[in-house]
């Protein structure tokens, strides 16, 4: 079940990426039940001074297409001056932007996932400094460790 959901996932995130790999995707895994996981994330977010932008329940077209969760989320997260002027450097960027963190259950536990920051910095190329995407990985990686450590 987890890998046909994953391929959801990862297909409703990486729509207009290019192909990626193993590497490519950021994913962690929490025992917190989704409720608190979901609540550990936003708060997580919020605390390396992101804003989340909007939680879209995708749940619905999943059932529609056989699968049996009502847990199941996409995150919108960033930091809005950050956005604005990414998208001025380099409007390629905009279909990408803000970053997206998709949070589901399975059984009892949690999973994270979201595409690796690296991929933007190549959709950007020389337009954008990379060390701003280095900087979102490092923090993707702290936010996803504040989830799995969360009680």
């Amino acid at each position: 079940m987890i890998r046909k959901l994953l391929v959801t996932v990862l297909f409703g995130l990486l729509l207009h990426l290019p192909p990626v790999s193993a590497e490519d995707v950021v994913m962690a895994r929490s025992n917190l039940p989704f409720p608190e996981a979901m609540l550990a994330l936003q708060e997580s977010i919020r605390a390396h001074g992101y804003t989340v932008a909007r939680v879209q329940r995708v749940d619905i077209g999943l059932t529609g297409m056989g699968y049996k969760t009502d847990k199941y989320r996409i995150v919108f997260a960033g930091k809005l001056e950050e956005i604005r002027k990414l998208t001025e450097l380099a409007p390629q960027l905009i279909p990408y932007l803000p970053p997206k963190i998709s949070i589901f259950a399975e059984g009892e536990q949690t999973v994270l996932v979201t595409v690796h920051p690296k991929l933007y910095a190549g959709i950007a190329g020389a337009a954008v400094d990379p060390v701003i995407f280095e900087r979102w990985a490092n923090d993707l990686q702290s936010i996803f460790h504040d989830v799995r450590m969360a009680e």
